[in-house]
C-alpha cells in the first residue's frame, strides 16, 4: 500500500481521494452563535435530503442484509423481491433476535424464499479470528473483513454492565498523538454491515452468559469521519424489534468534526461523546490535529447549538497526560469551557503503548482534578483502565504498519513533558 506524500499535511496521506481534507496549517476565525448554525445547518439539511439508500453488495454481488435499517429492509423485500412487508420483519427477527447465521435456520420462512435469499443475499460479513482475554476479564476480539483487513472490538464486563467497544474504520486519519490506532493511518471505512456484525456476532458468541448492555463507538477509527455507515448502524442497534439497545446505552465518540456532529444530532438518537483532552488551542492543536480545523471555540459553539433531547448530555472524554493537560489550571478551564453545555466529564488515565512519548498522569493529579471538578458541581467520572495487559484498553487498538503518520512537534514549553522516541518524524 502506498503511503502517499509526507509533509505538513501527512495526516491525510491515507485518506481516499474523495474524502474531505482538513488543512492543518491555518485556522479560520471561529463562527459563533447564529453564524455557526447557518454555516453548518445548511450542510446538515442538504445531507439529509440528498441521501439515497443504495443496496450494498459484496464482491460476488450478494446483498448485505445487515447494511439495511428496518425500513430499508422492508423496501428491499417489497420493491426488489416482490414480497409482503411482513417477510422483512421475519428476516429482521432472525437476524437480530434469534441471531441466525444461516438461512436454513429460518424455519418459519418458506424454503423457496430461503433458497432465493441464499442466492442473492448474505448474513455475516466478518470472520471471527481470535479472542484474547486479559487478566481482568476484558476480551479483545479480532475480525477479518472480506478485503483481509483485521479490525478489533473489546468486550468489557463489569458488575453493572457489559460494554462492547466497536470499530468504525480500519485505522484512523485523525492522528491524535496519544492514540496507538492513529499510527496506522486510515486504510478504509467499515460498512454499516461490518459495524453491526461486530455486535451481532459478539452477542452470538457470549449468549446470555454475558449479555451486552452498552455499545460504544470508541474502537478503531473516528466514527463521524464515516457518518454514512455509522448513523444507520446506530439506528439498527436501537431498533426495538431487533437488537433493542436503549439509545442512552449507545454512544458515538468523536474527536470534534463539527459538521458531522450537527448532522449526527439531527439523524441519530444515540448519545454523543467528544474527546476534549485539552483546554487550550495550543495543546489541542498539538495532540489532536483536527483542532487546527475546528478549534475549541467552534467545537463548543456547535455543542451549544446541538439538538439535545430531554435529559440528554454530551460526555466530554479527557485523557490525562503527565505535564501536558493535567494541571489545576486545566481543571479550572474545563469548568469554564463546559459550564453552558449539558455534559458530564469522563477522566481517562492514559494507557501507554510502544513508541509513545507521553506518560500517564500520577494518580494524585487525577484525584486532585476529579475533586476540584466535584467541588464545582461538575458531573465527573473516572474511567477504570481495563484490558491494558492485552493491548485492549482505550487508545491501544490496531497494528501500525512500517510507516506511520508523522508526529506533531510539541510547543517549545511542553518539550520537557515528552520523551524522545526513536525514528520520530515531526511536523510543526
Amino acid at each position: 500500500m502506498s503511503h502517499g506524500p509526507r509533509g505538513p499535511h501527512a495526516l491525510w496521506a491515507h485518506l481516499p481521494t474523495n474524502e474531505p481534507r482538513v488543512r492543518l496549517g491555518t485556522r479560520a476565525p471561529a463562527p459563533r452563535g447564529r453564524a455557526l448554525k447557518q454555516r453548518h445547518g445548511l450542510a446538515v439539511n442538504d445531507t439529509m435530503t440528498s441521501a439515497r439508500h443504495q443496496l450494498l453488495k459484496d464482491s460476488e454481488g450478494k446483498v448485505l442484509l445487515k447494511s439495511m435499517t428496518l425500513q430499508q429492509l422492508r423496501d428491499f423485500f417489497v420493491n426488489e423481491l416482490g414480497e409482503k412487508p411482513f417477510r422483512a420483519q421475519q428476516i429482521w427477527t432472525w437476524l437480530y433476535v434469534k441471531l441466525a447465521s444461516d438461512f436454513d435456520e429460518m424455519t418459519d420462512v418458506s424454503k423457496a424464499l430461503r433458497a432465493r435469499l441464499r442466492d442473492i443475499a448474505r448474513i455475516d460479513v466478518l470472520q471471527h479470528v481470535d479472542t484474547h482475554t486479559a487478566s481482568d476479564g476484558t476480551a479483545k476480539l479480532t475480525w477479518r473483513t472480506d478485503t483481509g483487513a483485521i479490525i478489533e472490538s473489546v468486550m468489557i464486563p463489569t458488575e453493572k454492565r457489559n460494554t462492547l467497544c466497536i470499530s468504525s474504520q480500519v485505522g484512523c486519519a485523525m492522528n491524535c498523538q496519544f492514540c496507538f490506532t492513529a499510527r496506522m493511518g486510515l486504510h478504509n471505512n467499515l460498512s454499516t454491515a461490518e459495524i453491526v456484525d461486530q455486535v451481532v456476532q459478539t452477542r452470538r458468541l457470549y449468549g446470555e452468559s454475558l449479555r451486552l448492555t452498552n455499545i460504544v463507538f470508541m474502537g478503531m477509527g473516528e466514527p463521524l469521519h464515516n457518518p454514512d455507515n455509522v448513523i444507520p448502524a446506530t439506528s439498527i442497534l436501537i431498533e426495538r424489534s431487533g437488537l433493542d439497545f436503549s439509545n442512552r446505552r449507545v454512544t458515538v465518540s468523536t474527536s470534534g468534526l463539527v459538521p458531522e456532529i450537527l448532522r449526527f444530532g439531527q439523524e441519530s438518537t444515540a448519545r454523543l461523546a467528544v474527546s476534549l483532552n485539552a483546554t487550550t488551542d495550543e495543546v489541542r492543536d498539538w495532540i489532536m490535529p483536527i483542532n487546527r480545523k475546528y478549534p475549541l471555540g467552534v467545537l463548543l459553539d456547535a455543542l451549544r447549538s446541538y439538538p439535545f433531547r430531554k435529559g440528554e448530555r454530551v460526555t466530554f472524554e479527557y485523557v490525562l497526560l503527565k505535564d501536558v493537560n493535567d494541571s489545576l489550571e486545566d481543571a479550572r478551564r474545563i469548568v469554564r469551557l463546559t459550564s453552558s453545555i449539558p455534559c458530564k466529564i469522563n477522566l481517562i488515565p492514559f494507557n501507554p503503548h510502544d513508541g509513545t512519548e507521553f506518560e500517564r498522569s500520577p494518580d494524585e493529579r487525577l484525584i486532585a482534578i476529579r475533586d476540584f471538578l466535584v467541588s464545582r458541581n461538575v458531573n465527573v467520572t473516572v474511567r477504570e483502565t481495563r484490558g491494558d495487559d492485552r493491548m485492549a484498553a482505550c487508545g491501544q487498538l490496531g497494528k501500525p504498519g512500517e510507516r506511520s503518520p508523522r508526529r506533531m512537534a510539541p510547543p517549545v514549553h511542553f518539550q520537557h513533558a515528552v520523551r524522545t522516541t526513536p525514528h520520530a518524524r515531526h511536523d510543526g
